[in-house]
């Protein structure tokens, strides 16, 4: 059964008040994906006064002004973007990248040297000015450079192959020993590593991850950080089980402003760091939505280690909660914090979580028994 959560502020639309639509999508998304981009253009058409259109396509609509885009992905390429009709970054929940590996986890780390293979578009410059705020990895864009790039990580301890399509944790692999990592490599699919790498991390332990982003929807602004939790899937796989956030309204100057704890601006001030290099050096990026993840834990040799993952210019799994903040902001002008979350969980014994909150509770044909969720948790200094 799929369930894209109702919105009870929706405003009635006008007829010049324009649409919401779902799309690009992709055309293997499962139930649970396409109940979540749903449930966000849903919550979205209720924060512009606009009309969400189920099952948009371009060429039905051929003439008519172009719609505020919710894609399930970031757009590649301006010239995409622009036969779409997307001009600023406000016209779509989202990015555009000018090429696909900048929207991955690749851009976060440097090649193994000077003669590494990588596209043509590549910022030589980037890796360098993120040094300061990411652990320490390469990317990879040849099976015989990953191997370089593992043999060298290997000699400081574990390392974690991360290949940079894969979302929610999917995918990687931890290995510690040569023959590990040459067994981990092989089994990489080479075209995806060609055209959007492979990273190779060291590998930490005590993991607690940041969520630390920035959204701007119509003429709302929102900047927020929160801890993520981790839950077993159907297959017993550790990986994304939601998200807590504090939520401020404005920028992240207004974020600055509530009482962080030394971690939380830590977070923050490298998530911030990291924008603005990613900015600088492909200044092509356009994004209303912006998303960074930051870990802590500890290295192999025991000492503290902290740094950002990967970012996302798309709707992601704190999105819910993003726009369900919105809301609020938008019922009440006067709040100006806000804590919301979003909660995934698996196994067809999950309860249903409260039909105000839920995005999608039912069997999903490519993960299995899932539940998602998402809400405020707290208005000021009072329970929602």
């Amino acid at each position: 059964m799929r369930l894209a959560e109702r919105v009870a502020m929706t405003p009635t639309p006008t007829a010049s008040a324009g649409i919401v639509a779902a799309y690009p999508r992709r055309a293997t998304a499962s139930e649970h994906e396409i109940a979540s981009q749903d449930a966000l253009a849903l919550r979205l058409a209720a924060l512009l006064g606009r009309r969400y259109a189920p099952g948009y396509r371009p060429s039905r609509h051929r003439g008519e002004p172009a719609p505020y885009y919710v894609p399930d992905r970031s757009i590649v390429g301006s010239a995409r973007a622009a036969i779409l009709g997307i001009k600023r970054a406000a016209d779509l929940y989202g990015g555009v990248v000018p090429q696909a590996f900048v929207a991955t986890k690749s851009i976060s780390h440097g090649l193994v040297g000077p003669h590494a293979q990588s596209p043509s578009a590549w910022a030589q410059s980037l890796p360098d000015m993120l040094r300061d705020v990411v652990l320490m990895g390469y990317t990879a864009f040849s099976p015989e450079d990953a191997l370089t790039a593992g043999e060298r990580l290997l000699k400081r301890g574990p390392l974690r192959l991360k290949p940079a399509d894969a979302t929610a944790g999917r995918g990687q692999v931890v290995v510690g020993d040569p023959d590990a990592l040459r067994a981990a490599v092989a089994a990489q699919s080479r075209q995806a590593m060609n055209q959007l790498g492979l990273v190779l991390e060291e590998d930490l332990e005590a993991v607690e991850t940041y969520s630390v982003g920035w959204a701007r929807v119509g003429k709302m602004e929102v900047a927020y950080v929160g801890t993520q939790t981790l839950t077993e899937d159907n297959g017993g796989n550790l990986v994304y089980g939601g998200s807590e956030l504090r939520v401020a309204r404005g920028g992240f100057d207004a974020l600055r402003a509530l009482q962080l704890s030394e971690r939380e601006r830590l977070a923050v001030d490298m998530a911030c760091r990291y924008d603005s290099a990613v900015s600088a050096a492909y200044p092509e990026l356009l994004a209303s939505r912006r998303n960074y993840d930051v870990a802590f834990g500890r290295g192999a040799d025991g000492g503290p280690r902290a740094g950002v993952l990967e970012q996302s210019w798309r709707a992601g799994g704190a999105s819910i909660a993003e726009l369900a903040a919105m809301q609020a902001f938008a019922l009440s002008p006067a709040l100006k914090e806000v804590r919301a979350e979003t909660k995934e969980r698996y196994g067809a014994d999950e309860p249903a979580p409260i039909v105000q909150r839920l995005v999608f509770h039912g069997m999903d044909t490519a993960v299995g028994p899932i539940s998602k969720s998402g809400g405020i948790l707290e208005q000021g200094n009072g329970r929602a």
